[in-house]
């Protein structure tokens, strides 16, 4: 009753995995704990994998433990084909083949081996506990996957002398530990241990135990299918957006103002006066990034541009400083962010708009200086005219 139970469980949440796969939209890395981050959702056949295996066994039931440790191992096989949905979900279905040693006493109370033949297919559900509490990387060298999952068992008749073993089935329950050992990009050598629950049965001796056991344990080489990686999805920045939306607005309002002046104004300034509104505009822009990226986004050159041409119609200097922020990364790594970030606009100012490199100065801080108190806002460069 107990196993039927556990069984039945096991299948509620291998099916609530499999139906909810839907993961919310860089790569090959996180900034943080996985659990932390979203992820693009891949192709069908993207972040799959085959692999093969080899191992022993030992069959734990009845009269077994009376027999030498070394008189109870079996053989075993196993070919598996699964799919990663995150860096740290996945299911398998698994198919397990090979011998285990039963042991039982004849009329003349001699312990006699039997040595059967078996087949286990199952469906686990897997748990990367390395990529899910620990920042993900997939060029990790080791990683740790405990899985659970359910499945089917089947046992072939087979006659020794004048005793005939009947045919066998079976529920199985089966969990373990994956350790795979990166040896490539697509290729991993594992090592496997796994406990599997089967009826009293399935060997055909009956102690009236609630069920038998098989312990095995087996190394193999996993290939990976498909794309291997995973790219983080940055979170939507609403604060930044208001800010870009209100600024928006507010130069409309600006231009429905200036539309109901008539076109003829001899009380307007000359163009001298709007020369020295446009400074005043132009004294202070920022370029913003994206998490852990020092590449310029196509829709903030406008900005680049608009104070390159500040620069060269006024012939002022401009000082540019770098930033990043403080929760995400370590110092050491920040620094060095923060100073790609710079050089970057410092580049796009010389090469693409032709700023003088005598009038640009450069200066990066990490996370060491916050100019926001909102963290997110702190992933940019700040340009100020001097």
């Amino acid at each position: 009753m107990k196993f039927r139970v556990l069984l039945l469980l096991l299948c509620s949440v291998v099916f609530m995995n499999m139906s909810a796969q839907e993961y919310a939209p860089f790569s090959g890395l996180s900034i943080g704990s996985g659990y932390r981050n979203s992820f693009v959702k891949n192709r069908v056949f993207d972040n799959t994998f085959l692999s093969v295996g080899f191992g022993g066994n030992i069959y734990l039931g009845d009269f077994n433990g009376d027999a030498a440790f070394e008189d109870r191992l079996g053989s075993l096989g196993s070919v598996s084909f699964g799919k990663w949905f995150n860096p740290y979900i996945a299911n398998r279905l698994k198919y397990d083949a090979g011998v285990f040693k039963n042991f039982e006493y004849d009329l003349e109370k001699n312990l006699s081996i039997r040595q059967l033949t078996y087949g286990n297919v199952h469906l686990d559900f897997m748990f990367d506990i390395t990529n899910c509490l620990g920042r993900y990387d997939e060029r990790r060298i080791m990683r740790i996957i405990p899985f659970v999952g359910g499945g089917y068992a089947h046992r072939p008749e087979k006659v020794f002398g004048d005793r005939k073993i009947k045919r066998s089935e079976s529920p199985t329950l089966n969990m373990g530990l994956l350790i795979p050992i990166r040896l490539s990009e697509r290729v991993d050598l594992y090592l496997e241990g796994q406990y599997t629950m089967l009826n009293e049965q399935f060997n055909r001796v009956d102690m009236h135990h609630e069920e038998d056991r098989l312990i095995s344990a087996m190394f193999g080489l996993n290939f990976k299918l498909g794309k291997t990686n995973f790219q983080v999805i940055e979170s939507m920045d609403y604060y930044l957006l208001n800010d870009l939306n209100n600024e928006i607005n507010n130069l409309r309002s600006q231009n429905d103002e200036l539309s109901k002046r008539p076109k003829y104004c001899p009380e307007c300034p000359e163009n001298s006066a709007i020369v020295n509104n446009i400074e005043r505009e132009m004294i202070y822009k920022i370029v913003v990034f994206k998490l852990n990226s020092s590449i310029i986004d196509a829709n903030q050159m406008t900005n680049i541009f608009d104070m390159a041409k500040f620069a060269i119609q006024n012939n002022v200097p401009i000082k540019i400083t770098g930033y990043a922020d403080r929760e995400t990364g370590n110092p050491k790594y920040n620094y060095t962010l923060s100073e790609k970030r710079a050089r970057a606009v410092a580049k796009i100012l010389n090469e693409k708009y032709g700023v003088s490199k005598d009038k640009i100065s450069i200066s990066w801080y990490g996370d060491e200086l916050q100019p926001y108190i909102v963290n997110e806002w702190n992933r940019l460069v700040i340009m100020e005219s001097e």
